[in-house]
């Protein structure tokens, strides 16, 4: 208990979701997400602080110099080393009083400069995701709709997500690469994505900390969706001396080249897992390749942090997509490093809400038979979802 007090010594939060005190006494979700703990109770320093250490023999103007395929070699060279330190964190070797000790002079060029240089050339012309628009986003807007600005809409201490991640400080980014007819952010992602705060990556750093410093187990970066401001956060980090988990809450639809970027900095991954198949995908998000892309860059993530899986479970698509997630989920991924939320939320949102016509299977909230269906799939797949659903 003195970790939490230390951080919310008023216990409003504690009173609100009890359940985010006591999930951490069941022995399955405390060894499945180890890592994010061992970080969340500053334990060990988060990924990005092992970033900042690893140093690079480069100098810092020439590799603004360098193009894309340049860098990505520059990092790889380097993220070997990185991946040695992560090694020794998780298995407190190198505790945060050690890394404390042992770093006080940071290097002048790390993997983090390098990193943050390649999320600014994946931005413009973007590849950030994989819908590659390569638009120049100085000029115009791509499949996101937001421009090469960041747009922070809100950010606070969320009270409403998966118990251990709660209480969870959360930042709103505008726009997001799928078009999903029953989003239910839609006025961030679809209808006003700029209408939020411009922030650059100094900013962005301070707004962390002051959500760590006041009581936040984690840093959770959603949306909308967070991928079109990767350049922006991965920038922010170096200018971030907090000691704080990051989690990537998103849909998945990442470049190659942005997921790597990411597995050198994200401690939790909370990704949306919504369709069984691309046909749902392209019909109801207007997104190509769903399954391709999504189940690659989740099995990257798999490799790379602990995972809390959400499959937002959608009426009228049961056999088509929650039965086709679980089933991927049990053969692919390691269920016993992995949690997921199977999602009862659905509600009909944004163009299903005023055209249900158009949709009418999901004109309705699921059913609790439908539910009931889904829990048992689960069981009988030997996916834990008990203490985070």
């Amino acid at each position: 208990m003195a970790f939490f007090e230390r951080f919310a010594p008023e216990h409003v939060w504690m009173r609100v979701r009890p359940d985010a005190i006591h999930v951490w006494s069941h022995p399955e979700v405390l060894e499945r997400l180890r890592w994010y703990y061992s970080v969340m109770t500053d334990q060990a320093p988060a990924k990005f602080m092992l970033a900042k250490v690893v140093e690079v023999d480069e100098d810092e103007k020439g590799l603004q110099t360098l193009d894309l395929g340049e860098l990505l070699r520059i990092r790889e060279r380097y993220v070997r080393e990185h991946r040695s330190l992560w090694v020794k964190a998780r298995n407190l070797q190198l505790t945060l009083e050690d890394y404390r000790r042992e770093f006080r002079t940071k290097p002048k060029v790390s993997l983090l400069h390098v990193d943050a240089l390649i999320a600014q050339r994946l931005a413009n012309p973007c590849i950030l995701c994989e819908r590659r628009c390569r638009v120049d986003r100085t000029r115009r807007v791509g499949a996101c709709r937001v421009p090469l600005k960041t747009y922070v809409h809100s950010w606070f201490h969320h009270l409403g997500e998966e118990s251990p991640l709660v209480p969870s400080g959360t930042i709103f980014y505008g726009g997001c690469n799928f078009t999903c007819v029953f989003c239910q952010n839609f006025d961030i992602s679809q209808q006003s994505p700029r209408s939020g705060n411009v922030v650059d990556a100094k900013r962005l750093a301070q707004i962390q900390a002051q959500l760590r410093l006041h009581g936040a187990r984690n840093i959770n970066h959603v949306g909308g969706d967070p991928t079109p401001s990767l350049h922006t956060i991965v920038e922010s980090m170096l200018y971030l001396d907090v000691n704080v988990p990051q989690l990537w809450n998103s849909n998945m639809y990442m470049s190659l080249e942005a997921m790597l970027l990411l597995t050198d900095i994200i401690d939790i991954w909370l990704p949306d897992f919504k369709y069984g198949n691309d046909k749902c995908a392209a019909r109801l998000s207007a997104v190509p390749r769903y399954m391709e892309v999504v189940t690659r860059n989740l099995k990257l993530a798999a490799e790379s942090g602990d995972m809390i899986i959400r499959h937002l479970v959608l009426p009228g698509h049961l056999s088509c997509c929650t039965m086709k997630v679980l089933e991927w989920i049990a053969s692919n991924l390691p269920k016993d490093k992995i949690l997921v939320n199977i999602m009862e939320q659905y509600r009909p949102e944004n163009l299903v809400a005023k055209y249900p016509r158009r949709w009418p299977e999901l004109a309705r909230r699921p059913s609790p038979r439908e539910m009931e269906l889904a829990y048992e799939r689960a069981r009988r797949l030997g996916i834990l979802f008990e203490p985070v659903s």
